[in-house]
C-alpha cells in the first residue's frame, strides 16, 4: 500500500511540474504577442492606496510596440480629458484646466497614473517568478527588474490570457490594484 502511495504522490508532483510550465508557456506565449503586435489597447480602473487614503481613476489605453503608453483619464469627471504619455525615459501630462496631482509611491519610484505602463512593461519584459492558476484564471507573480528595489506585480489572466486584474506591491505592501477591461492585441 506504501508504493502505491509514494506511486500516486510521484504521479501527481510530475503533473503539478507539467502543468507549471505550461502556465508559464502561456505567459510567455503572451510577452510574444505583445512584442510582436503593433500594440495593445485597454481600459484601466486604477486605485492607488497610499494608506491613509484610496485614490480612483480609469484610464483608456493605447501601448505601442516600443513600450510607450498612452492614455486619457476617463473618470473622474473632474479630471475626465487629462491626456498623457509615458515612455521608459518618462511622461508628459496635457491639461486645460484640470491638473493631476499625486504623490510619488514607493520611494519616489513611480506615480498612479504610470501604473498601467508599469503593467505593460513587466508583461513585456519582467521577470516571471511563479505562476499557477487560481480559480479560472491564470496568476502571474512577475518583478519589474532584476533589482533588489524591483516592483512586485501579482497579474490574472482570463483564459484568453488577457490581463484583466493586477496588483503593485512596493516593500511586500500592495500600492496599486488595476482592473483592466476590453484589453486587446492590435
Amino acid at each position: 500500500m506504501r508504493k502505491f502511495a509514494a506511486l500516486v504522490l510521484v504521479l501527481f508532483l510530475l503533473t503539478g511540474c507539467s502543468n507549471a510550465k505550461t502556465y508559464i508557456n502561456r505567459a510567455l506565449e503572451l510577452r510574444t504577442r505583445l512584442y510582436q503586435s503593433e500594440g495593445c489597447a485597454f481600459t484601466a480602473v486604477v486605485t492607488a492606496d497610499y494608506g491613509d487614503q484610496l485614490y480612483q481613476f480609469t484610464l483608456s489605453c493605447q501601448g505601442d510596440n516600443r513600450g510607450n503608453l498612452a492614455f486619457t483619464v476617463l473618470a473622474p469627471e473632474t479630471i475626465s480629458g487629462i491626456t498623457g504619455h509615458i515612455s521608459q525615459q518618462g511622461g508628459k501630462l496635457t491639461f486645460d484646466d484640470a491638473a493631476l496631482e499625486f504623490p510619488l509611491m514607493a520611494d519616489d519610484l513611480l506615480t498612479p497614473v504610470s501604473a498601467p505602463w508599469l503593467l505593460l512593461k513587466t508583461l513585456r519584459g519582467g521577470y516571471l517568478t511563479s505562476a499557477g492558476m487560481e480559480g479560472e484564471l491564470l496568476r502571474l507573480a512577475v518583478d519589474d527588474s532584476y533589482e533588489e528595489d524591483a516592483l512586485h506585480l501579482d497579474i490574472w489572466l482570463d483564459g484568453e490570457d488577457r490581463p484583466v486584474q493586477a496588483d503593485i506591491y512596493y516593500d511586500e505592501r500592495r500600492i496599486l490594484s488595476l482592473t483592466i477591461e476590453d484589453f486587446r492585441i492590435v
